[in-house]
């Protein structure tokens, strides 16, 4: 007797066109395309999870150097002095301070001109 793989394959086709809803044309009616669409889809996807990151880190840097300007810093005078303060504030935390705590970030970079002062008095 010839088998078939019909309901493996309805099984298979239906799938695909779960994670291709909502795309348009054939993109989300043709077997063949579908196919395709998802490949380069997850390919974006699985590139895009990596540069979001990069993305972030250089808005957290761009707030950042923003608000230290404001105190009379440099964005690495502002970073080196962090290191000399052993204050260990990641950059998303300094970002979301600068904008919504400015006392808390003022007192931040006090600390980080007063050890920036005792570096150069060494």
């Amino acid at each position: 007797m010839r088998t078939t793989t019909g309901v493996a394959r309805n099984r298979s086709k239906n799938r695909l066109f779960k994670r291709a809803k909502g795309y348009r044309g054939g993109r989300g009616k043709l077997t063949r395309t579908v196919k395709e669409t998802l490949l380069r889809s997850g390919a974006y996807a699985f590139r895009d999870r990596r540069r979001k990151k990069r993305e972030f880190r250089r808005l957290w840097i761009i707030r950042i150097s923003a608000a230290v300007q404001m105190h009379d810093l440099r964005y690495s005078e502002f970073i080196h002095g962090l290191k000399l303060a052993n204050v260990e504030l990641d950059r998303k935390t300094l970002s979301e301070m600068a904008i919504h705590d400015a006392d808390g970030f003022k007192a931040v970079c006090d600390q980080v001109k007063q050890a920036l002062a005792a570096n150069a008095a060494s």
